[in-house]
């Protein structure tokens, strides 16, 4: 049986443009064409799509991806439990994602087929190419983009999951000061904020108080970050961005 890219696109909760992006830089290519030449998606390329997309979820670029789908050594039950060893270390709510990766083990083993919906549930309605051409067009030309780019490009494994453990911990802590009441002009508040921006120096580019200023109002100008962050806790977007302020006046 195939699959039109659309019929994919909804499967998966990406855009048939991902897809597009994907075939045009050979990741994923469609196995077939129609009588028309449009894509045509057997179910070895939706098993490929769902491994993409599980590294995707966890950080790695699409380059380092391709590497790992690529390796003549390795075969699907490998990465299936190699991704299993990555998402259980992962806070919890991506436990969900880790649960599916187990159902997909389990009917690898037993020989069932999963059907397409079931393959990318895990994602819900998060396509994790979706905000990375938007990233680019915006601050492409910047220093801070490019710096960017050369540090994740060298990144490990063990870096990128370094980074996730860093981001649960502060997010956790953030959280606990909200539970007990701390003012985002408070000390513990001002001085997560302080480590926010000292993650991004650490890990991605030097920001500056100011810059961190315009990241802070784009957490409640822009609604998906506003849900990022209230996923949470309520209100979270709007106190880190008072907190970033507070802590940018402090050090002005």
């Amino acid at each position: 049986m195939s699959y039109s890219v659309g019929q994919v696109a909804a499967f998966a909760h990406v855009t048939v443009r991902t897809l597009h992006h994907y075939d045009e830089i050979g990741l994923l290519s469609p196995s077939g064409r129609s009588h028309a030449g449009h894509r045509r998606y057997d179910d070895a390329d939706l098993d490929r799509l769902q491994q993409i997309l599980f590294y995707r979820e966890l950080g790695f670029p699409l380059d380092q991806v391709a590497a790992l789908l690529d390796d003549p050594d390795a075969d699907p039950q490998e990465h299936l439990r190699h991704q299993h060893e990555l998402l259980t270390t992962r806070i919890a709510e991506l436990q969900k994602m880790a649960e599916a990766v187990e159902h997909a083990m389990e009917a690898k083993k037993m020989g069932i087929n999963l059907t397409p919906e079931e393959k990318f549930e895990v994602f819900g309605d998060n396509d994790p190419e979706q905000y990375a051409e938007e990233v680019e067009q915006r601050w492409g030309d910047t220093e801070a983009y490019r710096e960017s780019q050369r540090r994740t490009a060298r990144y490990t494994k063990a870096d990128w999951q370094r980074m996730q453990d860093q981001n649960a911990d502060w997010g956790a802590r953030y959280q606990a000061l909200m539970e007990e009441g701390e003012p985002p002009t408070g000390d513990r508040a001002m001085d997560l904020a302080e480590e926010h921006r000292q993650q991004i120096n650490t890990w991605f580019y030097e920001c500056t108080h100011e810059f961190h200023r315009c990241l802070a109002d784009m957490y409640v100008s822009d609604e998906r970050f506003t849900a990022f962050y209230d996923a949470m806790r309520p209100g979270m977007a709007e106190h880190l961005r008072s907190a970033i302020h507070a802590n940018a006046d402090r050090h002005a």
